[in-house]
């Protein structure tokens, strides 16, 4: 079985950045739950991935102006 190595940098954090997940999940399609993930595919896992990525660049973009 494999170690979960995902560390959250802000322990105070994971409540919001669980939220944050969820919502991008949603956004994309993608039927993700509380707890294990594992039979999502690596397409499906990436575009919720990449969907936080592109929340996370537009608010920075948007904190510029």
């Amino acid at each position: 079985m494999m170690k979960n190595n995902n560390q959250i940098n802000v322990p105070e954090a994971r409540d919001a950045m669980d939220k944050f997940k969820m919502e991008a999940a949603s956004e994309v399609g993608v039927n993700l739950k509380n707890g294990y993930n594992g039979d999502l595919t690596s397409r499906e896992a990436g575009s919720v991935g990449g969907q936080m990525v592109k929340k996370m660049i537009e608010s920075y973009e948007r904190s510029m102006k």
